[in-house]
């Protein structure tokens, strides 16, 4: 991890595949993937444990650091766009980083995951956020 960021993070929860931070000061929560897949049941937890702490910290910004995932799952992804996503903007949290893995199989499948999603629900509020994808953590928190 980038030694600059890695003092401002805050552990709140760590999962079997995941670690959840705080960044402090920033208003900003940070969701590392430390396996290489995360099942459907418990990339739930994660995020539902996540919009606790976006309505207890008023977090705006979510960074989603993938880059230890090398298994793409498009049921979680459409969960998390279409339900997750849904909730949490209307707490406020508008902003969302990702860092993917080098991958390039892993990031097509994200692309075009992410396409199908946006056919599919021309509506969702998450064409609303600010979704932006960055290859590292520091750029990712201060952008």
């Amino acid at each position: 991890m980038e030694p600059e960021i890695q003092n401002q993070l805050k552990e709140m929860k760590a999962f079997k595949n995941a670690k959840v931070s705080l960044v402090a000061d920033k208003n900003t929560l940070v969701v590392a993937a430390t396996g290489n897949y995360i099942t459907i049941d418990e990339f739930k937890s994660i995020f539902n444990y996540i919009g606790d702490l976006v309505k207890s910290h008023k977090a705006t910004k979510l960074v989603f650091d993938k880059r230890k995932l090398n298994v793409f799952h498009q049921p979680s992804m459409e969960w998390y766009f279409v339900e997750w996503k849904e909730k949490m903007f209307d707490l406020g949290l508008k902003t969302h980083r990702k860092i993917l893995p080098e991958d390039q199989v892993f990031r097509q499948s994200v692309k075009i995951g992410r396409q199908q999603i946006a056919e599919k629900y021309p509506h969702g509020k998450f064409n609303e956020m600010d979704i932006q994808y960055f290859e590292n953590l520091d750029e990712a928190i201060e952008k």
